[in-house]
């Protein structure tokens, strides 16, 4: 079995007094809206009257997938490390938006089928070349499940070892919406027909064929496993379906809870990530930030079954964290607002009782 993760809820004991000075600043009631959510959400986190977001990174877990070989995906594998290669030369959407907000990036091998050159932003974490294809076995052994949640707790404990006081996640994985598609399933019992989208771009005859191939794999692990899909543990989830850069992802969101730093959600694969952490350690939602809703069909369905209120709606379906490196300034800025924002008091000005 794999790490076990204590995570309280962030303490209430310093609600009243964050309430009382967002609700005190120069401005109507509720007047900033979501911006006062969030700093709400981070001084309880940081258990502090003034949060503090100016340190943040962004990590990216990239992984492979042997779903794949049944053609699930417009693109093929070994477009995976390519895509790695150009997160670290700085050319892709994450990578520009990382510079452009001064946001430190690094990157996660846990499974991609290749082998990758030494890099300084990236993290050499391989668990295997690739999960297995989980329509015809399972995804992964216990072994190789507890070395990807251990890959996102490193990567997490290093990062706020550092100083680092806000995660952002993302995922590069050919294949990755169908992994994501069929752990949603599994975890909230919608069927694969709804949770199942487009993807990197599938036509409808694509997405019911990925949704039939989910289908088809879940009915081949319950026979596996002899047990139905509600009784399965997080483990044998994980181990029947899952994907390595998706646990690792679970394993960083656990890791940042428990050591009470907020992190920021991207888009779906990622709020999937969420999903499977919260079959672990429930409390894990209370210190996720949501980015965005994306474009991808079951997103919505996703993060209406989390109560979330994404920051962002731009019809986005990226992934690799565009989405919540978009977010970060809105997040950093209902920090300022907290912390730099003149009171009634402070500046002289009559409020409205």
């Amino acid at each position: 079995m794999f790490k076990q993760f204590s995570i309280p809820a962030p303490s209430a004991i310093i609600a009243e007094e964050l309430q009382h000075k967002i609700d005190n600043k120069t401005k109507p009631l509720g007047a900033l809206g979501e911006l006062e959510s969030i700093a709400f959400q981070l001084g309880k986190i940081q258990q502090t009257l003034t949060p503090d977001t100016s340190k943040p990174k962004m990590i990216i877990f990239a992984a492979d997938h042997g779903v794949v070989a049944q053609g699930i995906s417009l693109f093929p594998q070994e477009v995976t490390p390519q895509m790695v290669m150009n997160f670290l030369m700085g050319g892709a959407a994450v990578s520009v938006f990382c510079d452009q907000h001064k946001v430190p990036l690094r990157i996660v091998d846990v499974g991609v089928n290749a082998e990758l050159a030494a890099h300084p932003l990236l993290g050499a974490r391989k668990v295997a070349f690739s999960s297995q294809d989980f329509s015809q076995q399972a995804a992964m052994t216990t072994q190789q499940l507890e070395k990807a949640i251990q890959a996102g707790v490193d990567e997490a404990n290093l990062a706020i070892d550092d100083g680092v006081n806000l995660l952002m996640f993302g995922e590069m994985g050919i294949g990755n919406t169908c992994v994501s598609s069929c752990m949603m399933t599994a975890l909230i019992g919608v069927s694969a027909t709804d949770s199942t989208g487009r993807g990197t771009g599938l036509d409808l005859a694509g997405v019911s064929h990925k949704a039939q191939v989910i289908e088809q794999s879940l009915k081949r692990a319950e026979q596996d496993t002899g047990q139905m899909i509600p009784d399965w543990s997080a483990q044998t989830l994980a181990e029947q379906v899952g994907g390595f850069e998706i646990l690792a992802m679970a394993g960083a969101m656990l890791q940042s809870a428990q050591r009470q730093t907020a992190f920021v959600v991207d888009g779906f694969i990622c709020s999937v990530a969420l999903l499977f952490a919260q079959k672990v350690a429930p409390n894990v939602r209370e210190y996720a930030i949501f980015a965005h809703q994306s474009n991808e069909k079951a997103h919505k369905m996703l993060l209406d079954h989390l109560n979330a209120e994404p920051i962002l709606s731009l019809d986005l379906r990226l992934g690799e964290g565009s989405g919540a490196i978009l977010a970060y300034p809105l997040i950093n800025s209902a920090c300022l607002f907290l912390n730099k924002m003149a009171s009634f008091e402070s500046a002289g000005v009559s409020d409205s009782k």
